[in-house]
């Protein structure tokens, strides 16, 4: 047994011990959990794994988000750059966790789903909350109105999975032209990283989730 299925059965009896929880069913990868999602109740949340042999998580929440977008999908993994993260929301993840995570934690995760329609703990992303229930004041569309359309294709390119300097090739520009129009927008918004961009992009309707 690999440590893949150590994982999700352990989850899974950590689950079912909880009031008001249990387990629909668990699968192998994506294509074996389609197959049992046309088999069984369809559930309020779905865990993944990143890392699965077929269909992984990225592939199996982009499905979920085309064919049932009200299931609440929960990812699991084991790191929390800024690129996978951006990814992950851009397929319709409503939260994630590290797979060290403390019993505690996750049932916290699993209320706050339920409840609150979310859950992100990482700070610089739980600011995301916010962002997106705000109605955005004057003062951010006269912001989006003013930029130019550099800043919007870069801020577009910046919530995909390409590097800075894949980006430069592809906008016909120079890494370091690149580099001054990422910091220029980094003061701009008062932010401080790539997943900063990202949530302005998205609060401002530049890039659709």
């Amino acid at each position: 047994m690999d440590d893949h299925i150590l994982l999700r059965d352990a989850l899974a009896g950590l689950i079912e011990k909880m009031p008001g929880f249990s387990v629909s069913f668990t699968a192998d990868h994506g294509r074996q959990m389609i197959e049992k999602l046309q088999q069984h109740e369809i559930p309020l949340v779905v865990i993944l794994d990143i890392s699965m042999p077929e269909m992984n998580g990225y592939e199996t929440a982009a499905w979920l988000k085309e064919n049932h977008p009200d299931i609440l999908i929960l990812i699991l993994t084991m790191f929390d750059a800024e690129m996978p993260l951006i990814r992950l929301l851009q397929e319709g993840v409503k939260g994630f966790l590290r797979k060290d995570i403390h019993p505690d934690e996750l049932r916290h995760a699993l209320n706050s789903l339920l409840q609150e329609g979310y859950y992100y703990p990482v700070q610089t992303v739980g600011r995301i909350v916010n962002l997106f229930h705000q109605n955005g004041g004057s003062k951010s569309r006269y912001e989006t109105k003013a930029l130019s359309a550099p800043d919007i294709e870069f801020l577009k390119l910046a919530c995909t999975d390409l590097s800075y300097k894949e980006i430069a090739l592809q906008l016909n520009m120079s890494p370091k032209v690149i580099d001054n129009l990422r910091e220029n927008l980094f003061a701009r918004f008062n932010v401080k990283s790539r997943v900063g961009l990202a949530i302005y992009a998205v609060k401002n309707g530049i890039v659709q989730l």
